[in-house]
């Protein structure tokens, strides 16, 4: 194994962007990324989409189709999916949310990945973490639930996984997702 943490970090991380006017920006990585180039660490790993197959291991198949929905026009009439928590405020629709969505989400499967397979002890994710996320709607900025994914990968390895969650506050959509196991 590798001692160098897997960096998450590539070209889509930018992607994620409710707008100017949203608290959460992919502005904020400029700052976080430099440092952790100063410190030695460079992006190993570029995030890509993962497939819907992927994303329906924790999101319902109509939740992720009214993603895609919103993701196909700038322009979304005023058409909006309160039941699946787009709209505005929180989580208002882009264009080409699911695919910046799905990156993110992949990001973090690629790294579980490379984590399973022995390639390196440690992974960060400066982009993930969308621990609001639902099985069937988006919450406090999360589209994708991208540790819930993560964790259902591992999960299907059959290894057991202690999630433990850094943020100021409750990472309900985790809970929600795995409550059970």
């Amino acid at each position: 194994m590798a001692g160098q943490p897997l960096l998450v970090f590539g070209p889509r991380s930018l992607d994620y962007d409710f707008g100017p006017a949203h608290p959460l920006t992919p502005r904020r990585f400029g700052p976080g990324i430099d440092l952790l180039r100063a410190l030695g660490a460079d992006p190993g790993l570029a995030p890509e989409p993962a497939s819907d197959s992927e994303l329906t291991a924790v999101h319902t198949r109509r939740y992720v189709d009214t993603v895609r929905h919103f993701s196909l026009a700038a322009d979304h009439g005023g058409w909006l999916d309160p039941e699946a928590g787009i709209g505005p405020g929180d989580d208002p629709p882009f264009a080409g949310m699911h695919e910046a969505s799905a990156a993110v989400a992949g990001g973090s499967l690629r790294a579980i990945e490379a984590i399973l397979a022995g390639e390196v002890e440690h992974a960060i994710h400066p982009g993930g973490g969308l621990h609001h996320a639902m099985p069937d709607r988006a919450s406090g900025f999360c589209i994708y639930n991208d540790p819930a994914l993560a964790i259902a990968r591992a999960r299907r390895d059959g290894r057991r996984v202690l999630y433990v969650d850094l943020d100021v506050h409750h990472g309900d959509g985790v809970e929600a997702i795995h409550r059970d196991d």
